[in-house]
């Protein structure tokens, strides 16, 4: 325990140095001590620091300098009637404390009687044990279930001969109680736990909050502003990529970061492979399709691709050999989009003909599932959240339908212009569409939302665009454009902040490494595919 508070002492001092030189400038040591007297807040033993020697004094120095009491005058009284054992009198303030809820009056009224009651049957005085679950727990609005839990824990203590503890027990009991206390209890009768923590944290995310470039994952330092100059934001083109035959339709980095795939109007597929120098290689050319391919997506373990002909069948590529591993459908079945479910053996994959809807297959080739029917016009495209609950997919030009897929409910957003592409975020939680009305809309997926986050200033009229989510913590948004330009957007404004030029016909789709994230890849009709990075030298 000494060894414990020597530790929290050296880590004090040291926060203290360092706050010290930070707000040296301003030389307010009142507001130092006031943080310091916040950071005790975060040692769960500072209840009982009084009743070791020494640290008493170091407490009541802090509290007298800055005038802050570490403890509120309420729940100091509420710590000594606990210490003191003396129970109606503690029940008694909780009683006369102004501004608590019946909820939570009850809860923090439970928690004292249940010591109360503790008590009694360690000391062997049953009947006033009983007298307290009778007269005073079961008159508490805190549910008769709670109330019943505790009795049959007590009574099967007791027959098992656990009710008796050691004096030691007790104390540890009665700091539990404090602790509990505390969670139930609000300011400024108490301090929130990790209050100081909180704040910090807050303090940095308001500073990355306000850094529109901010895209590293290096830490965020409180000696002083933070400000991104760019430098790990991608705005040069690293290399140009001329290995496809016609207008190049689609990217996509794998979930690991390690390779590319791209699909052309060519007809072929080719995954590239991302060398520890930045620069992209040719791995594979996947040859088998007949007819453009439009689409492509890797399996959450990237050791298979899967590619969908424009107007034709589903493949399923290894990624390892190269090799085509088995084909989908046949030449009725018009393939749009697809996407996989987080185990790497089922995924989802939709058509453009109403009469199709929705298959799920495995790995393997067997179909799983269907949705189709008059409910299920055709599909423009799809996601699977990753948690696999949720499947989310744009039908009917203009609606976006989010599907539980394991309880069949499902909700369903309307947009006021038809819909070309789909894009969710990397942690699930948000999705992006392209509007022909040259906007991009954010929604959340669990629906809090009332109305999206509008991001405008690229050009799409006639063509499908696709955007991607991006950056640390999927922080931007960036779409191609049909006036031959890469716009991206931090997810915070609704205007572009880098505008890339380099194609000379329209960009088509675009992705973002998630694990390189000042790595973006572009496709356009030109033919070539830009890896986009940092241009540190003009920064």
């Amino acid at each position: 325990m000494i060894f414990h508070f020597l530790f929290i002492l050296d880590y004090i001092n040291l926060f203290a140095f360092n706050l010290i030189v930070y707000l040296d400038f301003i030389n307010s040591s009142q507001v130092l001590l006031n943080i310091i007297i916040t950071l005790f807040s975060n040692v769960k033993d500072l209840h009982f620091l009084e009743f070791s020697s020494g640290y008493r004094n170091s407490a009541v120095c802090l509290e007298s300098e800055s005038g802050i009491g570490y403890k509120s005058d309420e729940f100091e009284t509420l710590e000594a009637h606990i210490r003191d054992a003396n129970w109606d009198a503690c029940i008694d303030s909780l009683n006369r404390l102004n501004g608590l809820t019946n909820e939570t009056r009850a809860s923090a009224l439970f928690l004292v009687l249940k010591q109360w009651l503790l008590e009694y049957l360690n000391r062997g005085d049953d009947s006033s044990a009983l007298e307290i679950l009778r007269k005073k727990i079961s008159g508490l609005e805190v549910g008769k279930e709670k109330v019943h839990t505790l009795a049959f824990g007590l009574l099967s203590l007791k027959e098992l001969g656990l009710d008796k503890v050691d004096p030691d027990a007790i104390y540890n009991f009665r700091k539990n109680l404090l602790t509990e206390l505390e969670k139930v209890l609000p300011p400024p009768i108490t301090l929130p736990d990790r209050r100081l923590e909180y704040l910090v944290e807050m303090a940095v995310w308001s500073q990355i909050d306000n850094c529109v470039f901010h895209n590293s994952v290096d830490a965020i330092s409180l000696y002083e502003d933070h400000h991104c100059d760019g430098s790990q934001f991608p705005t040069k083109t690293m290399q140009i990529l001329t290995n496809h035959r016609n207008e190049v339709w689609y990217v996509q980095f794998s979930n690991n970061g390690s390779y590319l795939a791209s699909s052309s109007s060519d007809c072929t597929a080719i995954i590239w492979k991302v060398l520890d120098d930045g620069k992209l290689t040719q791995r594979h050319v996947l040859q088998s399709h007949e007819k453009p391919i439009s689409f492509v997506a890797w399996s959450p373990d990237d050791t298979m691709l899967l590619t969908c002909g424009n107007i034709e069948v589903l493949k399923l590529w290894d990624v390892e050999t190269g090799t085509c591993k088995h084909t989908y459908g046949d030449a009725s079945f018009i393939v749009s989009s697809c996407a996989w479910f987080p185990d790497s053996r089922r995924f989802v994959c939709g058509s453009s003909d109403p009469e199709k809807g929705i298959y799920m297959w495995d790995s393997e080739g067997n179909e799983l599932k269907s949705w189709k029917g008059t409910r299920m016009p055709k599909v423009l495209d799809l996601a699977i959240t990753p948690d696999g609950e949720k499947l989310i997919s744009i039908f009917s030009d203009k609606d976006i339908r989010i599907l539980n897929v394991g309880t069949g409910a499902e909700r369903v957003i309307s947009e006021e212009h038809p819909i070309t592409s789909l894009s969710l975020s990397g942690d699930g939680k948000f999705f992006i569409v392209n509007l022909n009305s040259q906007e991009i809309h954010m929604w959340d997926v669990a629906g809090e939302w009332l109305s999206p986050m509008k991001f405008k200033g690229h050009r799409q009229h006639k063509y499908v665009i696709r955007s991607c989510f991006g950056g640390v913590d999927s922080t931007f948004i960036a779409s191609g454009s049909e006036d031959s330009k890469v716009y991206i957007w931090n997810r915070r404004g609704s205007k572009p902040i880098e505008i890339l030029c380099g194609h000379s016909m329209t960009v088509n789709c675009v992705s973002w490494n998630s694990k390189r994230p000042h790595m973006l890849a572009s496709a356009s009709d030109d033919q070539t595919i830009r890896i986009w990075g940092p241009d540190v030298q003009s920064r």
